[in-house]
C-alpha cells in the first residue's frame, strides 16, 4: 500500500468515527451519506456480528420455540390422559399461554428499550426454560394453565426482543436474512422438536419422571444452559462491544446512521413521539396484519401438525407420527433462509411475501378439498413452504420503515404483538369436534392467507405512490426552521426518508 493510499484510508477513519459520535449526523437533508463507507471493511464487520451474534440468538430462539410448541408433542405422549384433560381442556392450555404473551409482549418490549436487549433477553430466556422445566412437575389442570401463562409472560420478550437486538447491529438491507437465521428455528424447532421427543421417549423415565414429563424437563434444562451462556456473549450494541476495534465500533455506529435519515445517535431515549411514528407507521399496521394471520397458521402448524398426522396416518405408532412430522419443517426452514437471503440481495421484501402467500393458500385449499392422506400430508409441505418466512419477512419489513431505535422498538413490538393475536387465534382453530378434516379452521385459514397476498400487494402499491410524492417534492416544506432534533423526530415525514419495499 503506498503512502497515499494509507493516508486516504487513514482520512476515511477519522471521518466514519466523527459521523459516529453523537450528536452528529450521517446523511445531509436529502438523504446522502455524509462518508464513504469502504465494502471490504464493512463486510469484514458485517462477517465478525454474524459469527459472535447470529449462532447465540438462533440457539436462544429454537429453544424458545420448542419450549413453546412441545406441548403439541407432549400431547400425544400422554399428556391429555395423564392430566384428565377432555373438550376443550387442550385448547385453554394452549390459550393460557397466548394471553400472557399478548398482554405482556409490548410492555416487555419497553423493557427491552429501556434497559437493553443485551441484558434482558438471558433473563428472560432463563424464565422461559425454568417455566418449561416445571410443565414437567405439575399433576393438576390449573397447575398446568398457571405454568403455561407464566411461560407466556417470559417469552413474550424474546422474539421482539431479538429482532430489535440484531437492528442495532444490521442495517435495514442486512437485517431481513439476519431475521431468517434465527427465525427458521421457528420451523427448524419443529424438526428439532420431533426428533428430540421421539429420542427422549425411548429413555424409560428419569426418577420417577415418565414420557411427556421427560420431554419438558430435558428441553428446559436445555434452555437455560443457553441462557446462562448468551448472558457473557451478548453486548448491548456496538458501542460496548468486547470483541470490536475502536474502528469497529465507529464503523458499526455510522452505517447504522446512514440508514435512518435524520438521526444523530444510534440509540437514543425513549419518547412517546417515536413510539407513536413506529406503531402507527401505514407499513407497521399493514406488516402487523399480516402476521396476524400468518401466525395463526405457523403456530396452529406447531400445536397441531403432529395431531393432524395422526388423523391421516392412525394406525401409526407415536414414534413414528412424531418422525412425520420432521420432513414439512425441513423444507419450510430452508425456504425461510432462501426468501431471507434472497430479500437482502435483492433488497426488497414484498416481492417475497407476494410469492409464498399463494403456496399458504394452496395448501389450505388441498387440506379442504382431499381427504386422501397422500394429499394432505403434500398438503403440510405446501403451507411450510409460504407460511414459514413471513416471520422474519414481516418484522425486517417493519423494522426497515422507521427511522429510530424507539420507533423500531415499538414497530416490532406491535408487529410481533398481533402475529401473536394470531397465535391466540391458532389455538381455537383446530377443535376436537372437527377431526379428522378440520374444515373450519383450514377454511380460515385459506381466508388469511388470502387476506396475506391482498395486503402484500396493497401495501406495495401504496408505498411506490408515497415515495413518487416524495420525489416531487411534497415533504420538502416540512424542514424548514426545524432543529436537528425536530427533523430527527419527523421520522418517515422526513422528505428524504424513503419506504424500503
Amino acid at each position: 500500500m503506498s503512502a497515499s493510499d494509507i493516508d486516504t484510508e487513514k482520512q476515511s477513519i477519522h471521518q466514519v468515527e466523527e459521523v459516529a459520535l453523537h450528536g452528529h449526523v450521517a446523511t445531509d437533508k436529502h438523504g446522502h451519506a455524509l462518508i464513504q463507507i469502504d465494502p471490504a471493511a464493512e463486510a469484514r464487520l458485517r462477517r465478525k456480528m454474524d459469527i459472535r451474534i447470529l449462532p447465540v440468538v438462533a440457539l436462544m430462539y429454537l429453544f424458545c420455540f420448542i419450549d413453546r410448541a412441545n406441548i403439541g408433542n407432549a400431547r400425544v405422549a400422554g399428556l391429555e390422559k395423564d392430566l384428565h384433560l377432555k373438550g376443550y381442556d387442550y385448547n385453554i392450555l394452549l390459550t393460557a399461554f397466548y394471553t400472557a404473551y399478548v398482554v405482556f409482549e409490548f410492555p416487555c418490549q419497553m423493557i427491552n428499550k429501556a434497559v437493553g436487549p443485551g441484558k434482558t433477553l438471558p433473563i428472560f430466556s432463563f424464565l422461559f426454560g425454568l417455566f418449561t422445566m416445571a410443565m414437567a412437575f405439575v399433576h393438576t389442570f390449573g397447575a398446568a394453565i398457571a405454568v403455561r401463562f407464566l411461560l407466556g409472560i417470559a417469552e413474550g420478550a424474546v422474539f421482539p426482543g431479538i429482532a430489535f437486538y440484531l437492528s442495532r447491529f444490521y442495517r435495514k438491507d442486512e437485517l431481513g436474512f439476519r431475521l431468517a437465521c434465527y427465525v427458521v428455528c421457528a420451523p427448524a424447532a419443529g424438526a428439532v422438536s420431533g426428533l428430540l421427543a421421539s429420542g427422549i421417549l425411548k429413555i424409560h423415565s428419569i426418577g420417577w419422571l415418565r414420557q411427556w414429563r421427560m420431554i419438558f424437563l430435558i428441553e428446559g434444562i436445555i434452555s437455560m444452559g443457553i441462557s446462562i451462556i448468551s448472558y457473557f456473549v451478548l453486548a448491548d450494541r456496538p458501542e460496548v462491544c468486547s470483541w470490536l476495534t475502536p474502528e469497529e465500533k465507529a464503523l458499526a455506529e455510522a452505517r447504522i446512521k446512514i440508514d435512518n435519515v435524520g438521526s444523530t445517535v444510534v440509540v437514543d431515549r425513549i419518547h412517546w413521539k417515536a413510539v407513536w411514528a413506529g406503531i402507527f407507521n401505514p407499513v407497521t399496521l399493514a406488516s402487523s396484519f399480516i402476521f396476524l394471520f400468518d401466525n395463526t397458521v405457523v403456530q396452529g402448524v406447531g400445536f397441531y401438525l403432529v395431531s393432524i398426522i395422526k388423523s391421516i396416518y392412525p394406525t401409526s405408532s407415536t414414534i413414528r407420527v412424531q418422525l412425520l412430522s420432521v420432513p414439512p419443517y425441513v423444507v419450510g426452514s430452508l425456504t425461510t433462509l432462501a426468501t431471507g437471503y434472497f430479500s437482502w440481495k435483492t433488497r426488497n421484501r414484498t416481492l417475497y411475501m407476494m410469492i409464498s402467500a399463494p403456496f399458504v393458500m394452496l395448501g389450505f385449499a388441498m387440506y379442504i378439498g382431499s381427504m386422501n392422506p397422500h394429499v394432505r400430508y403434500a398438503a403440510a409441505f405446501m403451507v411450510a413452504v409460504g407460511a414459514f418466512s413471513f416471520g422474519a419477512l414481516c418484522t425486517a419489513f417493519s423494522a426497515a420503515n422507521v427511522t429510530s431505535d424507539t420507533s423500531r422498538a415499538a414497530a416490532l413490538g406491535t408487529t410481533v404483538f398481533m402475529g401473536n393475536v394470531g397465535g391466540l387465534i391458532s389455538t381455537w382453530t383446530f377443535l376436537p369436534r372437527h377431526a379428522p378434516r378440520y374444515l373450519p379452521g383450514n377454511a380460515f385459514n385459506l381466508f388469511g392467507s388470502s387476506v396475506m397476498l391482498i395486503l402484500s400487494v396493497g401495501v406495495w402499491l401504496w408505498m411506490r405512490k408515497e415515495n413518487r410524492a416524495k420525489e416531487n417534492g411534497r415533504d420538502d416544506h416540512l424542514l424548514e426552521g426545524k432543529t436537528e432534533e425536530e427533523i430527527a423526530d419527523l421520522n418517515q415525514k422526513h422528505p428524504a426518508f424513503r419506504f424500503a419495499y
